[in-house]
């Protein structure tokens, strides 16, 4: 949102919030969503540069095929482990995992 919509909506008595306000989410709530979907992106972009679709990866870690979609989306319903075990039989690394674990704080 524009400087100046936001200063007229405020004005006009407005109360402008983000997500973690309106969901009323801790800081650390919010830190472990922000670690989530930034495996989950790590996850896609390894399956991408693996050429394989969410079919093929979901046979190569014995799933389906919505479930590596719900991996990639971050759906609440996955666990961080499973995302993790993926990322690593996609031949990701511990480095990888930290580094997307650190990535979402940028």
């Amino acid at each position: 949102m524009d400087i100046n919509k936001r200063q007229r909506l405020e004005a006009a008595g407005w109360r402008i919030r983000d997500a973690a306000d309106f969901l009323e989410l801790s800081s650390d709530e919010v830190a472990f969503i922000e670690i989530k979907l930034s495996l989950s992106r790590q996850l896609k972009q390894l399956r991408v540069k693996n050429n394989l679709t969410q079919t093929e990866l979901a046979n190569k870690i014995n799933s389906s095929q919505s479930r590596v979609a719900k991996m990639e989306a971050g759906d609440t319903s996955v666990s961080l482990d499973l995302i993790i075990r993926t990322i690593l039989a996609l031949g990701g690394t511990r480095e990888d995992v930290a580094i997307a674990i650190t990535v979402y704080q940028s």
